[in-house]
Order: structure tokens, then C-alpha cells, then sequence
């Protein structure tokens, strides 16, 4: 199984719809909440490529993008083989 890791924020519903995705893959991950951790927001931020809206997955260190992007490998059949890695 794929290491994930997901940064967020407590009161971002694009968050919440991410992690629940993941939960319903039966996926556990590693989640970062930049409000308690600010200092891991300029981390996300150099990992995402200067993306600085939550949430940001990684996918074996690989960044997958935000929950639009998590999305669209889902509806195109292309999450779980990278979840299967």
C-alpha cells in the first residue's frame, strides 16, 4: 500500500470530502493540519510546487494535487493503482 499524506486545515470542507475519499479506498494516511502546524505550511507549499490551498496529497512523495485533482483520478479509474503502488 502507497504512503499518503495529506495537508489541511480544520474548517475546509475540500479537506474533508478528500480525506473521506481516501477512508472509503480503506487508505490510512498521514495528515498534517497546517492550523496547529503552521511552520509545515511553507513545507507544503515547496512540495506542492507553490501551491499554497488546502488540502495537498502526496502519493508516495509524489504530489497529487487537491481534492479536484484526487478527484479526477477517482472518476478516471487512475487512483487506485497509484494507491496499489
Amino acid at each position: 500500500m502507497a504512503t499518503v499524506e495529506i495537508y489541511t486545515k480544520p474548517t475546509c470542507g475540500f479537506c474533508l470530502m478528500a480525506k473521506r475519499l481516501l477512508k472509503t479506498k480503506g487508505v490510512s494516511f498521514a495528515e498534517v493540519n497546517i492550523t496547529a502546524q503552521p511552520k509545515r505550511r511553507a513545507e507544503m507549499i515547496q512540495r506542492a510546487n507553490g501551491r499554497s490551498t488546502v488540502p495537498q496529497v502526496f502519493i508516495d512523495g509524489a504530489h497529487v494535487g487537491g481534492f479536484d485533482d484526487l478527484s479526477a483520478l477517482e472518476r478516471g479509474g487512475k487512483l487506485d493503482a497509484l494507491l496499489a503502488a
